[in-house]
């Protein structure tokens, strides 16, 4: 099975320092939904893995976070697209779960989820987290310059990103890299 993991918020949808806390608030990236739908044409299979601190804050709650989905889930069918599955973090920071990237737990989710090893498997974030936690158990990184990943344009990225990382101004750069090549 094909599969690509990509990260949630500054890589689907516009991301907020003050959380996207309702299916008001989430927004679709430019270009990012019709690049998971040509991903899917292409034979990919997505998952999502997401760290949803909002959770744990207090700031919304599961049926906010469903809305959200149910939004992302009914414009990407609307383009012939979809996400095979989300797995999120419900934790804050302080509660020191394993699921929260930089950590593997939802990578491991996945694993088990689709019954495959990850080796290989694009992972696709804006953050050095996203990148490190999909790294831990042997996904190949991808970062977007788009939400926390636009302070790196037109910079190199610091040694601690994983050596291995491709760079793509968004999510539809990315998709075509993926899909020219392979």
């Amino acid at each position: 099975m094909k599969l690509v993991i990509l990260d949630r918020d500054g890589t689907i949808n516009a991301d907020s320092d003050d959380y996207v806390k309702s299916a008001d608030e989430w927004v679709p990236l430019p270009g990012a939904l019709e690049a998971i739908a040509r991903l899917n044409h292409a034979g990919w299979h997505v998952a999502v893995a997401t760290n949803q601190s909002g959770l744990g804050r207090g700031l919304y709650d599961v049926g906010a976070l469903n809305a959200m989905h149910a939004k992302m889930h009914k414009l990407l069918s609307a383009l012939g697209g979809r996400v095979d599955a989300v797995f999120y973090c419900p934790h804050n920071p302080e509660e020191k779960c394993g699921c929260r990237k930089p950590l593997p737990g939802l990578f491991e989710q996945i694993s088990e989820r689709f019954g495959m090893d990850l080796q290989g498997v694009p992972c696709v974030g804006d953050a050095l987290r996203d990148l490190q936690a999909g790294t831990t158990v042997g996904c190949e990184p991808h970062l977007v310059l788009t939400g926390k990943g636009a302070a790196y344009k037109d910079r190199p990225l610091p040694e601690t990103f994983p050596p291995a990382t491709r760079v793509h101004a968004d999510l539809a750069a990315f998709a075509d890299y993926l899909i020219a090549a392979r």
